[in-house]
């Protein structure tokens, strides 16, 4: 009788669990997916004994410095209008730092004492944008930098005093020339120009010379020089000459051929070097399939990694700033489901210390799995992505966001995505796939989006909504497409060209008349503009397709309701996409959901704004694709 009753108590117990509906996750405040982390970008300096990073401070990222060991940081940056977008040590004394203004991208070179004090800025030149050629790692006091100063379509290089401020130009670009790159005494020693499609190699022995073609390719064709070898007479290169996939080879740069080919694997493109400047030496190459990937030319690098991941069991593991001893390193951790942490590696006593979670107020048990997932294109491409489900719901029949990427030649990543997180934790699947055209994935890949915005690009996206539905998962009522940049122009096509597919969009910084996109390009794109000509379509000789893809010319066929957010201050996409698109709309009587931020530009960076959007978009989502009972 004892038996017969243990065995109906664990059948009572068995059905009752069947019964029960899934666990769901807490809700989680929208505010933290979206506020600045309680601290990131941790940097060493040069000689190991402090260390920096970026914190919130008036909800602004800026500054701190703290010496190993200390309890305590010290805030030496006071920004509240912006965060502050990058920074590095410069010695051991100074570090340099880069802000905008109101999303411009026109970037502005500051430095600071590392005990607050002495701040000026160095290139404070209005609609002039500063970026880095080489932070001179070896001399405390100055730095070679690009201006668009005399001509704002190109950057001419100059040698910085950060004392001083003292600048001097190292060559005038004649008006082609795309990138410079020194050899490790920081000489200017190699240029890359561009004709529009083609693009050259430019090289000289010494500063004395004058600059010489080496090399000519189509723009097709990836020669990018990576690093000087370090008898600074060769160059590492990324290469995929004669190769659908992208190698690391040995390029003979003053008689433009690869000598020797140092790694290359058909999985992927070889996008990431590893090398030690102390030891003069490589140490690994990385790439990129579903997850990151890693081979190691040094053995003393590969156990170094292989311990730090034994220590940190269950997480991507990415080794980042070290001193000049490279004996002191910052470590990174983070996953699908957690934005990381930051921990202190003293290689010598192999001792591994916690700095900081970046966003420890969410529980990574309460966050949902990124899949890596494939699927076939209509035309047999294989099309990788990735797809996120709510954790605690049936799977099947849900509501789903489509959430193509920006670029769009560039990709998605496995790792932590705020947005992905958040539309999962309020019900939503979230699709994200690599179209054809993503980076990383070979040349042939890439080409073969030349010219498809709107037509195959699209049918990708078109397809992977088909595969969520046949696999049950996506309730074909309930889908929409959210996406920025690309991403945008993707959710406004997928409106016009496909409008029996989503039941809502919401266009992020988008693409609406690829026309007038042509036309107000940032000034420093246009040299490449015949290139974006071949990829994406001449207005002339193509006007008749940009026209069929160009979705403000078909604001007739939207069915389903659209929200449209835009920075003000967008250099890349200008306001004008956004206000077309919801212009034509009104035009027809139709109300359009339109936010715009006047601080903003190509994205919104400022805390205050990415809460106001989020809490429109999740209200805008909800509103079209849920039920009353959820």
């Amino acid at each position: 009788m004892k038996q017969f009753l243990t065995l109906l108590f664990i059948a009572t117990v068995l059905f009752t669990a069947c019964k029960q509906e899934p666990q769901k996750a807490p809700q989680v405040p929208l505010e933290d997916f979206f506020r600045n982390p309680e601290k990131t970008s941790f940097k060493l300096s040069p000689d190991g004994n402090y260390f920096s990073f970026l914190a919130p401070w008036e909800s602004r990222l800026n500054v701190f410095v703290q010496k190993i060991g200390a309890d305590s940081a010290m805030r030496i940056t006071a920004e509240t209008e912006r965060d502050i977008s990058g920074y590095l040590w410069k010695g051991n004394n100074t570090i340099l730092f880069l802000k905008d203004t109101g999303g411009d991208e026109n970037f502005q070179l500051y430095s600071v004492s590392a005990d607050g004090s002495d701040l000026k800025g160095l290139t404070v030149f209005e609609k002039v944008r500063t970026s880095f050629i080489d932070d001179l790692k070896e001399d405390d006091d100055e730095v070679i930098v690009g201006l668009n100063k005399r001509n704002p379509t190109v950057f001419d290089p100059y040698r910085l005093n950060v004392l001083t401020g003292e600048m001097t130009m190292l060559a005038e670009n004649p008006g082609n020339i795309m990138g410079w790159m020194t050899d490790h005494d920081g000489k200017l020693r190699l240029a890359i120009t561009t004709d529009g499609v083609n693009n050259t190699i430019m090289y000289r022995d010494t500063e004395d010379e004058e600059f010489r073609p080496v090399l000519t390719t189509s723009f097709k064709e990836t020669v990018s020089p990576v690093i000087f070898t370090f008898d600074n007479k060769m160059v590492y290169a990324f290469s995929n000459l004669n190769r659908d996939k992208t190698a690391l080879v040995k390029f003979d740069v003053a008689n433009g051929k690869e000598t020797e080919v140092l790694f290359e694997t058909d999985e992927a493109d070889i996008d990431g070097i590893n090398y030690s400047r102390k030891d003069k030496k490589l140490l690994s190459v990385s790439w990129t399939t579903d997850l990151e990937k890693e081979h190691f030319f040094d053995a003393d690098a590969e156990a170094m990694k292989a311990a730090l991941e034994e220590q940190l069991p269950g997480y991507q593991v990415s080794v980042g700033s070290h001193n000049k001893a490279e004996d002191k390193y910052m470590v990174r951790t983070y996953s699908d489901r957690s934005r990381g942490a930051y921990h202190f590696y003293d290689k010598q006593t192999k001792e591994l210390t916690k700095l900081a979670d970046l966003s420890p107020w969410l529980n990574e048990n309460d966050l949902c799995e990124m899949q890596p997932i494939s699927y076939t294109s209509r035309d047999g491409l294989t099309i990788p992505g990735y797809l996120t489900l709510p954790k605690g719901y049936e799977h099947k029949n849900l509501p789903v966001v489509i959430n193509p990427h920006g670029g769009p030649w560039a990709r998605d990543y496995w790792g932590f995505n705020p947005e992905v997180q958040f539309l999962a934790n309020n019900g939503y699947a979230v699709l994200q796939m690599n179209f054809r055209g993503s980076t990383g994935f070979g040349k042939k890949f890439w080409e073969s989006s030349f010219k498809q915005w709107g037509r195959t690009m699209q049918d990708d996206i078109s397809d992977g909504v088909k595969w969520l539905v046949d696999q049950g998962i996506a309730d074909p009522e309930r889908v929409a497409i959210y996406g920025g940049s690309y991403g945008g122009y993707a959710t406004l096509a997928g409106l016009t060209l496909t409008p029996e597919l989503y039941a809502a969009g919401v266009d992020y910084v988008g693409v609406s008349n690829l026309f007038t996109f042509m036309n107000t390009i940032p000034p420093y794109w246009k040299p490449m503009l015949d290139m974006l000509y071949e990829m994406v379509g001449n207005p002339v000789a193509d006007s008749l397709m940009l026209a069929e893809v160009s979705p403000v010319y078909h604001v007739d066929k939207i069915q389903a309701p659209l929200f449209v957010a835009q920075g003000a201050n967008d250099p890349r996409v200008n306001i004008d996409e956004s206000d077309q698109i919801v212009n034509a709309l009104k035009a027809r009587g139709i109300d359009v959901e339109y936010l715009v931020k006047d601080n903003e530009g190509h994205g919104f960076r400022n805390e205050e704004n990415r809460f106001d959007f989020y809490r429109a978009m999740i209200k805008f989502l909800d509103n079209h694709l849920k039920t009353v009972e959820e």
